[in-house]
C-alpha cells in the first residue's frame, strides 16, 4: 500500500531458497552423525487395554540392541504434549511410558538399536499380555452413564470429568439465545459431522538426540515450537531446562501437526539410556495412527433472523472428541465458537461444547485450528437462510458482518487468549473482499444463468449441472496476551546484520518475511539479513509457530529491535557527518541526509567506524507482544459442476478475496492461501481417516487417503485485499490459516444450487451426492 517502501510489499525471493533448489542439507534428517543409533516404538494393537505382563528379556539379548525401555524404566511424569505457552490450557494426561494403553497406536515400549532392521525385529520378540478394555469409539457414547473410563489413572490433572470422559467443557452466552429465538421470523437448526483430517506433511514427524561434550542432551527435530518443546522435555525426563538443546533445522510442512512434542520426549529417553545418538522417525502409516489429526465434532448450529435478514440469535453446540489424550482439547473447539460465531453481527450467541475422549487417534492442532468445522456449519445455515429469505446470499452476509469499530467480546471469553480481553476490529476489509471476490467469479451472471438452466427444459435430460456458492470466515493473529516472541540484531564490518529469532519456519516463508521487516526498517536490501532461527541455545524465545502469529508477533519483535539498531547507527552517523541524526536516514545500504546538501555514509564504513573507532558493537534485542489479535477476513466463491450420473463434485473455479493487513511479500501469501484452499478442498470433498470396530486406521497411506492431486485442483485466483493494521508490523496481520476456512461451506453451497441438495456432513462424496438426490426425488 506504501509504494514508497523497498523491501516491504516486494516478491523478493526467500532466504534459504537456494539451498533449497540446490539439495544443500536443510532439514532434521540430513545429517548423520557417528555412531547413531536407530529408534523404534512398539504400538498397541488393541484400543484400551493394560498390560498385564512385559518381557524383554529376548529383545535386549537379540545383538545389536542397546536399550529397549518399558513404563517400568523411564519417570512417571504427567504431562501434555501441546505445545502451548505455560502454564498450558491442555490436560495434564500423558505419560512417556505407561502400563495403560489407550488407543491403537499407544506406546507399548521403546528400543533403541544399530539398524532399523534390528530395530523392527526387537519389536517383534517383545513379549506383551494384555487386559483388553472396552472401548469407546463414538463420540456420541463416551459420556453415557456406564462407558469405560479411559482416564481412571488418580495423577493426571486439569481433566473436567474424567468419569464421564470429559476433557474439557465449554459454556458462554451474550445476551439471550432464547429470547432471540422467540423474535425471529426464520429460525433454522440443524447438525453437521465433521471428519478426522491428516496433515500429510511432505516430511513425517523425526528427532536426533545427542549427548553433547558437555553431558547436555541435544534434540534435533521437525518442530513448529522448540522452546515449548525444551520445556517440556526438561520436566518428563527431570533434567534442567539449561541441560536441553533443541535445534529446529528447516521443516518440510507442519500444518500444526508439529505444534506437538511427538517424538522428542521418548527419542531423549533413549539417548540417555544409550548414552549414544539415536534417531527416531515415523513411517508413513505410523504418521496416521501415531501423530496427530484434526478434530471430529458433531455441530448442532440454530440460527434465527428477521424477515428482512437480520440476524438475531445465533446458537452452536459442539460434541467433539480429543481422541485418547486431551492435546488442544479446549483450545481448539474454544476457536469453534470464538471466531466462527462473532463474523455476524447480533446481541445473542451462545456457544456450549464437550469435548470427549475417546480410543480414537489423538486430535491436536491442525490448520484453522477449530475454524474449517465451525464454518462448515454456520456458512451453511446463512446460505439455507438466505435461499429461504430470498435473499442473495452475499447481501445477507453483508447486511450482517462485523464492521470496522466493532467491539468482538465473545473472543474474549472463549479464545485461547487472556481472558477479558476484547477483540476490536481497527481493520476490516471484509466488504471489498466479498465485491471484488463476486466480481472475479462473475457471481450475479452465473447465479442468474446457472439457477435459470437447472429450471430449462432444453436442458432437463442434461446429467451435468452447475453452481456457484460464497462462504465467508475470519481468523486471529497470535494470541491475545499469550503469544510473545523476541528477536536479536547485530551489525558485521561489510553492512550485513545478524537476525536471531526463536520462530519456526515451517515452509510458510517466515524467515524470509522477518528478514523483510528488518531489512525495510534498516534501510537495507534483503542480502544483508542473515537470518537464524528456532535454536533455543542461540537465538531468543519464541512462543512458536502457530495461531498465525509470526508475521505479526515475531515480526514486531523484529521490527522494534531494527528500530533502536536505526537509532543508534544513526547516532554513530551524525558523528560522522557531523549533521543532527533527526535530518538523517537509512536507504540503499546508506545512511543519507533528509536536506539539499546530500552527504551519506555506507553501512560498511559505519560499522568500521563503530567497531574499531568507537569500540561498540551496534546489536540490539526487543520483545513483542500484543494484548489484541487483530482478525483476517476472507471470501471464498466456488464454481462447480455435478455429475448426477456419478456423483462427481468438480470444482472448476476457487477465488479467495482475503484481507492480510499488508502483505509483507505478496507472491508467498498467494502461495499460503492456495496451500490452504488445497488442503480445505481435500477436506470437504475426500480427505478422511477411517477406523474399523476395532480403532484401526483403515487407510494410513496415501494410495487410501484421498488427498486431491494437481489434476484435481481448480483454477485458483487468490485477490490479496490490503488493510493497515494498526497493530501490525508495516500494517500486516496474517494468512497462513484463514484460506482453509471456508471452501468447503463454498462448495457445498455451490453444490445446492447446482442440484438443490444440502449436505450436513463432511467429505461430500459421489455417493453422498447420489443419495442425496434420490432423497430429493423421493420428496
Amino acid at each position: 500500500m506504501n509504494s514508497s517502501r523497498s523491501v516491504v510489499g516486494k516478491n523478493l525471493h526467500k532466504v534459504d531458497g537456494y539451498k533449497l533448489v540446490t539439495g544443500r542439507p536443510a532439514f532434521t534428517d540430513d545429517i548423520h552423525i557417528p555412531g547413531m543409533l536407530y529408534g523404534k516404538i512398539l504400538p498397541s494393537p488393541h484400543a484400551h487395554a493394560r498390560i498385564k505382563h512385559i518381557d524383554t528379556s529376548r529383545a535386549k539379548n537379540l545383538p545389536g540392541v542397546r536399550a529397549v525401555l518399558t513404563y517400568k524404566d523411564v519417570p512417571r511424569v504427567p504431562h501434555t504434549t501441546a505445545g502451548q505457552s505455560w502454564p498450558e490450557p491442555s490436560p495434564y494426561d500423558t505419560y512417556l511410558l505407561d502400563s495403560k494403553m489407550r488407543l491403537v497406536g499407544d506406546r507399548v515400549a521403546a528400543v533403541a538399536a544399530e539398524s532399523r532392521a534390528i530395530a523392527d525385529e526387537a519389536l517383534r520378540l517383545i513379549e506383551v499380555e494384555y487386559e483388553i478394555l472396552p472401548s469407546i469409539l463414538e463420540i456420541e457414547v463416551a459420556m453415557l452413564e456406564g462407558a469405560p473410563v479411559i482416564h481412571d489413572e488418580p495423577d493426571s490433572t486439569g481433566i473436567h470429568d474424567a468419569r464421564h470422559n470429559v476433557a474439557g467443557h465449554i459454556l458462554k452466552e451474550i445476551g439471550n439465545v432464547e429470547e432471540g429465538f422467540r423474535e425471529s421470523d426464520l429460525v433454522i437448526e440443524h447438525e453437521y459431522r465433521t471428519q478426522r483430517q491428516q496433515h500429510c506433511a511432505i516430511e513425517p514427524h523425526v528427532t536426533i538426540s545427542w549427548l553433547d561434550s558437555d553431558d547436555r542432551l541435544v534434540i534435533r527435530t521437525s518442530t513448529q515450537v522448540p522452546y515449548h518443546t525444551r520445556r517440556q522435555v526438561a520436566m518428563i525426563l527431570q533434567l534442567p531446562v539449561g541441560r536441553v538443546h533443541v535445534i529446529k533445522p528447516r521443516i518440510g510442512g507442519g500444518f500444526g501437526g508439529k505444534q506437538e512434542m511427538v517424538l522428542e520426549d521418548i527419542c531423549g529417553a533413549l539417548a540417555l539410556a544409550t548414552r549414544r545418538p539415536v534417531k527416531i522417525e515415523y513411517t508413513r502409516e505410523e504418521e496416521f495412527y501415531m501423530a496427530r489429526s484434526r478434530h471430529p465434532q458433531i455441530l448442532t448450529i440454530k440460527m434465527g433472523f428477521k424477515r428482512d435478514g437480520t440476524l438475531v440469535a445465533n446458537k452452536m453446540s459442539v460434541l467433539a472428541t480429543t481422541g485418547a489424550y486431551g492435546s488442544h482439547a479446549n483450545t481448539v473447539q474454544g476457536n469453534t465458537g470464538s471466531k466462527v460465531l462473532p463474523i455476524y453481527r447480533t446481541p445473542n450467541m451462545r456457544f456450549e461444547c464437550n469435548v470427549v475422549y475417546t480410543n480414537t487417534p489423538v486430535a491436536g492442532a491442525f490448520r484453522g485450528y477449530g475454524c474449517p468445522q465451525g464454518y462448515f456449519a454456520q456458512e451453511s445455515v446463512m446460505d439455507e437462510a438466505a435461499h429461504k429469505l430470498g435473499i442473495d446470499p452475499v447481501e445477507l452476509r453483508k447486511k450482517n458482518m462485523i464492521r470496522l469499530g466493532d467491539i468482538d467480546a465473545l473472543s474474549a471469553e472463549l479464545g485461547e487468549g487472556k481472558k477479558g480481553l476484547p477483540r476490536h476490529i481497527r481493520s476490516c476489509g471484509l466488504p471489498e473482499c466479498l465485491d471484488r471476490g463476486a466480481a472475479a467469479i462473475d457471481w450475479v451472471r452465473k447465479r442468474k444463468e446457472y439457477s435459470e438452466a437447472a429450471l430449462s427444459s432444453r436442458r432437463h435430460d442434461s446429467h451435468l449441472r452447475r453452481g456457484v456458492g460464497v462462504a465467508c470466515s475470519m481468523q486471529g493473529s497470535g494470541i491475545a496476551g499469550v503469544d510473545w516472541a523476541a528477536a536479536s540484531l547485530k551489525l558485521n564490518e561489510d553492512g550485513s546484520f545478524n537476525l536471531q529469532v526463536g520462530a519456526a519456519d515451517l515452509g510458510t516463508g517466515a524467515d524470509t518475511v522477518l528478514a523483510q521487516i528488518g531489512a525495510e526498517t534498516l534501510g537495507v536490501t534483503l542480502d544483508k539479513m542473515i537470518v537464524y532461527s528456532g535454536d533455543t541455545d542461540f537465538t531468543p524465545f519464541d512462543v512458536g509457530a502457530y495461531a498465525s502469529s509470526t508475521t505479526i508477533i515475531s515480526g514486531g519483535a523484529v521490527k522494534k529491535a531494527a528500530e533502536k539498531v536505526r537509532a543508534e547507527i544513526l547516532r554513530i552517523a551524525s558523528k560522522m557527518l557531523e549533521t543532527p541524526a533527526d535530518n538523517l536516514t537509512c536507504r540503499d545500504n546508506m545512511v543519507v541526509t533528509k536536506c539539499e546538501c546530500k552527504k551519506s555514509v555506507s553501512m560498511t564504513d559505519l560499522a568500521y567506524y563503530a567497531m574499531y573507532k568507537e569500540k561498540v558493537q551496534v546489536m540490539e534485542n526487543a520483545s513483542h507482544w500484543n494484548t489484541d489479535s487483530p482478525p483476517p477476513f476472507c471470501a471464498q466463491f466456488a464454481e462447480v459442476e455435478v455429475d448426477r450420473e456419478t456423483g462427481l463434485i468438480r470444482v472448476l473455479h476457487l477465488v479467495t478475496a482475503v484481507d492480510l493487513g499488508v502483505a509483507i511479500n505478496p507472491m508467498q501469501a498467494e502461495g499460503q492461501s492456495e496451500g490452504a484452499v488445497a488442503q480445505s478442498l481435500g477436506y470437504g470433498l475426500t480427505e478422511e481417516m477411517v477406523l474399523d470396530e476395532f480403532g484401526r486406521v483403515i487407510n494410513p497411506s496415501f494410495l487410501d487417503y484421498k488427498m486431491l492431486g494437481p489434476k484435481d485442483m481448480p483454477k485458483l485466483t487468490t485477490i490479496l485485499v490490503e488493510t493497515e493494521e494498526p497493530l501490525g508490523p508495516y500494517g500486516a496481520k496474517s494468512i497462513s490459516e484463514i484460506p482453509i476456512n471456508a471452501p468447503a461451506p463454498a462448495v457445498a453451497n455451490a453444490v445446492f444450487h447446482a442440484i438443490g441438495v444440502r449436505f450436513h456432513r463432511l467429505p461430500i462424496r459421489p455417493e453422498d451426492v447420489l443419495l442425496g438426490l434420490r432423497e430429493k426425488r423421493a420428496c
